[in-house]
């Protein structure tokens, strides 16, 4: 089997609409956000953010991590999806669609 197969490379995103009503609602956003950047994920767009794997087990365990920082209030969703499958994706700015650019291309070295 080919190491980096379209089939094998995982996309994690994560959806999140977190209560902001309050001071404290708003703390707990901003560090549900900063700990998906420091585990490597990138906004897609506003509340969806992104994480390119190189496997289905390496996916596991930044969704295992995602999991263990989920704010106590709010509507959070982690889809996982092959490389095949974003590739299929379109998008569109008002009526003109845009080309997708990959956040960054993610290396393993052994």
């Amino acid at each position: 089997m080919n190491r980096f197969s379209e089939y094998r490379i995982m996309w994690i995103l994560v959806f999140f609409d977190l209560p902001t009503e309050t001071k404290k609602d708003r703390k707990i956003y901003a560090t549900f956000r900063k700990k998906l950047i420091q585990d490597g994920f990138t906004m897609f767009q506003f509340s969806i953010y992104l994480r390119h794997c190189a496997s289905r087990e390496n996916a596991e365990v930044h969704i295992k991590r995602v999991k263990s920082f989920l704010p106590p209030a709010g509507e959070i969703g982690i889809l996982c999806i092959t490389d095949k499958q974003f590739a299929n994706i379109e998008l569109f700015v008002g009526k003109k669609e845009k080309e997708v650019h990959t956040p960054y291309q993610q290396l393993e070295l052994f």
